[in-house]
């Protein structure tokens, strides 16, 4: 298993740290890497695109305040994209933690990892959504 932790900010590595050394414990093969949604969005992007031709098996994505980064992620990926909310000074952390909460098809990422299968039904699943945001797209213009 290879494990990538991902985090929006270095200011966010005391909480992450704490994963980084049970993953070790574990002997968990992981990279920890410092990527931003807002700051470095091609950089994350290409990391999450590139993340299964790398051997990734699993992201998690810490992020505070807004927390884009998880989903930003998991947009171009269909590895599992675990959001780990970042305790920000707004709302106590409880503004990342309902950012991040929003992974309807983490259980899907999750079983493809198993299932060949299903990594192409996701694949193709993703494929039709974005052909109809496209669609809606085009209709709305006038």
């Amino acid at each position: 298993m290879k494990v990538a932790i991902v985090m929006g900010s270095d200011s966010d590595f005391p909480v992450v740290e704490k994963a980084v050394n049970v993953l070790k414990k574990f002997g968990i093969e992981l990279e920890v890497r410092v990527l931003s949604a807002h700051r470095t969005p091609h950089q994350a992007l290409a990391f999450s695109e590139n993340a299964e031709k790398n051997g990734f098996d699993v992201i998690i994505a810490a992020a505070g305040k807004s927390a884009h980064l998880p989903g930003v992620l998991a947009a171009v990926t269909i590895l599992p994209v675990i959001g780990l909310p970042i305790k920000s000074s707004t709302l106590d952390g409880l503004d990342s933690l309902f950012s991040i909460e929003n992974a309807a098809l983490l259980a899907v990422h999750i079983m493809a990892l198993k299932y060949d299968v299903l990594k192409e039904k996701l694949k193709e699943y993703r494929k039709q959504m974005a052909a109809e945001v496209e669609a809606k797209d085009k209709a709305l213009k006038y």
